[in-house]
């Protein structure tokens, strides 16, 4: 099956680029999983690049155009596999594409610091018989480690030409492009390299005897530090505790550096609002069309804006630097056993940590699943993490009743812990319902899988800010904006709207009280998380609306109002640790669903995903409450 087809063309002609990519030469960039080949393939096409999929499959990769001296390419960063000899959809359409014959040549990127593992999937390339160019990456890592390559004895030995690179720190590239220009011109006459290999066995014993030829080692032992780093963080002993102290610093420092920022956005935002409702006025646009634009569209925005922006700026930089580190792989290592005794998957780990910044992201991410079984059992289970967007209503609620809005170090701390714990049983709580999926409606065993501990490396700060901002703190902000104007102005219509002199909202909760108060909440609550279908953000600034009867959302300067105005309506510890609960099990959102319903393209999962952690909320929510009236 060929690259070119009129889907792909199409797409790169609304890209801009002007012509089908059946002009130009195709450039498939190959290589292990964590060798860098992405950061290769960002620094050799720029920002002229975007993610396609396989035709008939989900398996996204990357297309973009580049040029070698004078020639203008089509570079495919295809799925990282260990070999040709496939096991996943991912290395299937891995080889399809090395193998295709629209593939004109094949760059195969290797890791400095494991060359000799790498070393078996390129010696697979070459016998293909395809122009092929061999990047030995991450130089400088392998300097640090006392790793040094003979770059021009592995050209002879392999019979390919050999670049070395730094690709993030674009060094190099100019060597690269050089030597696969004169590969794509036919320049490059093969050297040692004639000989065919018959089986795996004969890869390997070939790559290791090529690795002790072209490498040596200037320390005894050039991977000690990675290793002592593992025995820490993947230790029987060490790996849970350590992997808990890592989450309770992050909430730490998402809690201690948002409050400020939040309170001064919150008030610029509605002082902004402020101004543009007088403005209004003065053109003369009727009360009507001002509440509904201000008090409705604008001033919901504002108030998810104010809440949301500041903690995701710092919690999901503060996880891309985990990730960027090699530590989250080491977080799914630790969780493989506990998934694959409930008979699951250990990579439903990581789609799980993904849930924590966007519960519509993780379900995405689980595609990276091989078995259906399991990928179907991951998405029904990922919302049971809460998204960012559920963190300021829990990290609010924590602060007013139970550990109290003085502020300091202590005060802080007692609220990460808290939150922490909170984490701790959804964990639980998704490790529970897989193993009830699986072995109720979803019965089956769990698969292995191959998972690479990447080498620890010095996060690059610069590119994970820019990364997370970008990649992840624009989108999920980006989503909620466009989730809170419909919202805000459907909520300004039920609190300003009245029959019988009451207002929709109110009348809505009052029908909700009698079946609220058995969860320990009560209608205003519950109406509000129904209301916040559309995106978690805005249930805190509807129970706001409806306990006030302003008919528009009100700025509170101060945690201690928001408490006096939930006391005051009600509210008592165990209200705040029912809401708490419901919060972190209810219906994921609207987006997640959405995307819940395009991965599976099925009603009946959607609804599944939908009703599982419902229930979970409900029950939880209705046994401590029936707890708190028997003491």
């Amino acid at each position: 099956m060929g690259l070119t087809n009129n889907s792909t063309g199409a797409a790169l002609n609304k890209k801009g680029f002007g012509q089908s990519s059946s002009v130009y030469r195709k450039i498939a960039i190959a290589g292990n999983p964590n060798v860098g080949k992405s950061t290769l393939f960002n620094a050799l096409t720029g920002m002229n690049q975007h993610t396609g999929n396989w035709p008939g499959k989900t398996v996204g990769f990357a297309e973009g155009i580049c040029r070698f001296g004078d020639k203008t390419c089509m570079a495919f960063d295809v799925p990282g596999t260990y070999s040709l000899i496939t096991s996943s959809p991912e290395e299937e359409i891995a080889k399809n594409i090395i193998l295709s014959s629209d593939t004109d040549a094949v760059i195969v990127v290797c890791d400095a610091t494991c060359l000799e593992r790498n070393l078996v999937l390129a010696l697979q390339i070459i016998e293909l018989g395809k122009p092929t160019l061999v990047c030995v990456n991450l130089l400088d890592e392998a300097r640090r480690k006392g790793i040094r390559v003979d770059l021009k004895l592995l050209s002879h030995r392999l019979g390919v030409p050999v670049a070395g690179a730094i690709a993030r720190k674009k060094n190099g590239l100019k060597d690269l492009s050089d030597a696969t220009e004169s590969l794509l011109e036919g320049k490059f006459a093969r050297g040692e390299r004639q000989t065919k290999l018959d089986n795996a066995e004969d890869y390997v014993k070939m790559a290791e005897e090529i690795y002790r030829d072209v490498c040596y080692s200037e320390k005894a032992d050039a991977h000690s530090l990675d290793r002592t780093l593992d025995r820490l963080f993947t230790g029987k002993k060490t790996a849970y505790p350590i992997m808990i102290v890592l989450l309770l610093f992050v909430f730490w420092l998402t809690i201690v550096g948002a409050n400020y920022p939040s309170e001064i956005l919150s008030r610029i935002l509605f002082f902004i609002g402020d101004k543009l409702g007088d403005g209004l006025t003065h053109i003369g646009l009727p009360p009507f069309l001002k509440g509904l634009i201000i008090d409705g569209a604008y001033r919901t925005l504002a108030w998810i804006v104010a809440v949301m922006l500041p903690p995701m700026a710092i919690f999901f930089p503060l996880f891309t630097l985990l990730e960027d580190s090699g530590y989250l792989p080491r977080v799914a290592f630790n969780l493989d056993r506990p998934f694959c005794k409930c008979r699951s998957c250990g990579k439903q780990a990581l789609t799980m940590c993904m849930g924590f910044g966007c519960n519509a992201a993780g379900v995405v991410g689980c595609r990276i699943i091989d078995s259906p079984r399991e990928q179907i059992i991951a998405i029904l289970t990922n919302s049971l993490v809460p998204c960012n967007g559920r963190f300021p209503l829990l990290i609010a609620i924590i602060t007013m009743f139970f550990i109290g809005t003085s502020g300091g170090f202590g005060a802080s701390l007692a609220s990460a812990m808290m939150l922490t714990a909170l984490i701790v049983l959804c964990i639980v709580a998704t490790l529970a319902m897989s193993n009830l999926l699986s072995v109720t409606v979803l019965r089956g065993k769990p698969s292995a899988f191959t998972l690479e501990l990447p080498p620890y490396r010095p996060p690059q700060i610069g590119k994970v800010i820019m990364r997370s901002v970008c990649d992840r703190t624009v989108f999920v902000l980006g989503r909620a904006i466009v989730s809170a104007i419909p919202a805000g102005i459907i909520l300004w219509l039920m609190a300003n709207l009245k029959i019988g002199g009451v207002t929709l909202l109110a009348h809505a909760s009052n029908a909700l009280d009698p079946f609220a108060s058995l969860l320990g909440l009560d209608g205003v609550i519950l109406i509000a998380f129904i209301l916040g279908f559309p995106a978690n953000e805005i249930v805190i600034p509807i129970i706001i609306m409806a306990y006030a009867s302003k008919g528009a959302l009100t700025d509170y300067s101060s945690l201690n109002e928001l408490k006096e105005l939930f006391i005051a309506n009600g509210w008592t510890a165990t209200t705040a640790i029912c809401t708490m609960l419901f919060s972190l099990f209810h219906w994921p959102c609207a987006t997640t669903l959405l995307t819940v319903k395009k991965e599976t393209a099925s009603i009946k999962w959607t609804f599944a995903a939908a009703i599982i952690p419902t229930a979970i909320g409900i029950i939880l929510c209705a046994t401590v409450n029936a707890i708190s009236k028997l003491f």
